[in-house]
């Protein structure tokens, strides 16, 4: 059997922590995020244990949903169920990796574009540049920025 995942642990411990201390918020969105992972398990095919790397894209999905839907909500002129989307990514991005700068994020692109020799290709180099880029960046950036990075140096 695949190693167990030391973050899924981790999120179990932490949500009983938070369900003993009645944090209604923070044991709510564990109990969520668990969920998605057992999901992600069961997935497909066959029945498998994340790794601790899978358990992180669970967790940058997760987030992402969050803030668009806290965005969406804004919009809608529902504050108090952005609020609530918000405090939830929150509570998430404590599992998740340091996120990178911007400034991080383009020396990662720039690095990429000169190791893949895609600087006067314009946008052909993209899938490759992206191909380089996506492992470093995995669960450290969301995946969009990243992209639009890869696109503002290819095109200039």
């Amino acid at each position: 059997m695949a190693h167990m995942s030391t973050l899924k642990d981790r999120l179990r411990t932490d949500l009983t922590t938070a369900m003993k201390a009645r944090d209604a918020v923070r044991s709510s969105t564990l109990r969520m995020v668990l969920t998605a992972i057992t999901n992600a398990e069961v997935a497909g095919k066959e029945q498998r244990e994340l790794s601790d790397d899978d358990v992180i894209g669970v967790l940058s999905t997760e987030s992402k949903k969050r803030r668009e839907a806290a965005v969406a909500f804004e919009d809608g002129g529902r504050s108090e169920m952005a609020a609530k989307e918000r405090a939830e990514a929150e509570v998430i991005a404590d599992y998740l990796p340091q996120q990178l700068t911007p400034a991080e994020i383009a020396g990662i692109v720039t690095a990429a574009v000169e190791q893949t020799g895609a600087a006067g290709e314009g946008m052909k180099g993209m899938g490759r540049v992206m191909g380089v880029v996506q492992p470093q960046v995995k669960g450290r950036a969301d995946g969009a920025a990243v992209a639009a990075e890869v696109r503002r140096q290819l095109g200039s």
